[in-house]
Formats: structure tokens, C-alpha cells, sequence
């Protein structure tokens, strides 16, 4: 079946609807590498079924803070972080707090597509068997046709679910890890660069991707690319060293943003 795309002109979805709820809220938040200070400072709210777009150049501390959302950053011997930060109202930094249950919440693809050195089907089996999410072999078949389905991948390998996930084009990878890490039902999915290797067309699938899956999840997305940011995000917010200068709708932020450092960036005067 050949797949209709949008035109990418048509992505950029403005402001979210004013009764959409909070689902991620940061406060205050500073974070450290050893004694070295990435983030300063950060204070943000992020809506539920919105997607968020992070900018900023290169070493700003984007993907450090996409990181503390599901604490990946955990593995990184001697960091800390000050401040709170919930998920529907629970400080996910808590004693208390299940890490393990926190990441199947908040799924989490990389800028570099990372299938397993398995077959397609066992690519996305792998998280429903260690997460005991499917009770027989038809719900496990059920389960992975509709991850599949739901990242748009489905029509393209369903007849190829034995061979290799390595023998996938790039995009196709990067649209099977999203299908990985929809599988165990996440509630926000953050994505780090997910396009930026890929070539103009599987990039559009993904961008198309992205703005489906936010009536379904919590999108928050790191992008070095501004048209991308403007095509796929809600809401924007604009890092620089380490600091949150600004955030908001996405029209406002790349046609009217309130800080001069801001308008710098998004005409490119800088980065």
C-alpha cells in the first residue's frame, strides 16, 4: 500500500487547546556533571498530548534535559540534580520512585536508530516478554502488529517479521525503534534527534509520524533543525548554556518571540 503524506507545509499545529492538562512540570530544576553545571534554573510545563519541540545550538543542554524526563542520565556516575520534577503530580526523582516503571511510562528513541541484532518481530517482543505484557502468543502477535501499525511500519514488513531488523533501511530502523518503544504503552515519548540521520523522505515519514502519535502521547522532541521544530511542535522552547530564555506556542516563538536572544536564534543570526 502506498502511503499518502502530507505535505510538510500543513504540520505546524499552533498553540494547544487551553483545557489541555499538565503532564510534565519542572521546577527550579539544576543539573550537574560532577561539579560541572549543565542546567540552570529550569522552570517548565509541559502539556499533555502536545508535542514540545527543545532548540538551541549545539552543547545548550537539549538532550541533558530531555534525559533527566525518564532519568537516563541515572547511569552517568556522578550526576545530580536539584529541584522537582513530576509526572502527573508525582516527583519522579522521589525516593519511592520505580525507575524501571518510570522508563516503560516515558519511552525514550535516540538520534541513532539502535534496533536489536534480532529479527524484526523479536525487536518489539523483546520489551512486551521482560515488561509481561502478553499473556499468550496470539495477544504477543496481536500487541506487535499494532506497535507496528501505530509507527507506521506495518504494510512494509509484515511479511518480513522473521528476517533481520538490521536489513532495514535507516528509516524503516528508526520508525521500528519508535514501534519498540510504543509497544509497552508508554504515556510520553521523548525523541532525541530522531531524524537527523535520515534522508529527506523517511524524515517526512517521521515528522508525518510525530504528528499522529500526539493524540495518543506526550510528545517532547530535541531538534537541531528550526523547520522541523516549526512543522511538527506545538510548543517550542529555546535553550542557550544551560538555561531555559523561552517558551511558548511555536507560531509565537519563531514569528513574535519576547526575548532578543530568541529572535536571533530562530533567524539564524547565531547557532
Amino acid at each position: 500500500m502506498t502511503t499518502v503524506l502530507r505535505p510538510l507545509s500543513t504540520l505546524t499545529t499552533g498553540a494547544p487547546h487551553p483545557a489541555t492538562p499538565v503532564k510534565i512540570d519542572v521546577q527550579g530544576m539544576n543539573f550537574y556533571y560532577g561539579a560541572k553545571q549543565a542546567l540552570s534554573d529550569i522552570t517548565i510545563s509541559l502539556n499533555a498530548n502536545v508535542v514540545t519541540a527543545f532548540i538551541g545550538p549545539s552543547g545548550c543542554g537539549k538532550s541533558t534535559f530531555l534525559r533527566t524526563l525518564n532519568r537516563m542520565n541515572d547511569i552517568i556516575p556522578g550526576t545530580r540534580l536539584e529541584g522537582r520534577i513530576t509526572i502527573d503530580g508525582e516527583d519522579i526523582y522521589a525516593p519511592s520512585t520505580d525507575v524501571v516503571g518510570l522508563r516503560r511510562r516515558v519511552g525514550m528513541v535516540f538520534q541513532k536508530s539502535n534496533p536489536f541484532p534480532k529479527s524484526i518481530f523479536e525487536n518489539i517482543a523483546y520489551g512486551l516478554r521482560i515488561n509481561g505484557l502478553a499473556t499468550s502468543r496470539s495477544d504477543m502477535e496481536g500487541r506487535i502488529e499494532e506497535s507496528l501499525k501505530a509507527a507506521a511500519i506495518w504494510d512494509e514488513v509484515k511479511d518480513r517479521l522473521t528476517e533481520s531488523a538490521q536489513a532495514l533501511s535507516g528509516g524503516q530502523q528508526q520508525r521500528l525503534c519508535i514501534a519498540r518503544a510504543l509497544a509497552i504503552q508508554p504515556e510520553i515519548l521523548l525523541m532525541d534527534e530522531p531524524a537527523s540521520a535520515l534522508d529527506p523522505i523517511a524524515t517526512q515519514r517521521i515528522e508525518e509520524l510525530i504528528y499522529e502519535l500526539k493524540s495518543t502521547y506526550t510528545i517532547v522532541i530535541v531538534t537541531h533543525n528550526m523547520q522541523q521544530a516549526a512543522r511538527v511542535s506545538d510548543r517550542t522552547a529555546f535553550f542557550w548554556l544551560g538555561r531555559l530564555v523561552e517558551s511558548g506556542p511555536t507560531a509565537t516563538i519563531f514569528t513574535n518571540p519576547a526575548e532578543k536572544l530568541t529572535e536571533d536564534y530562530v533567524t539564524g543570526r547565531f547557532g
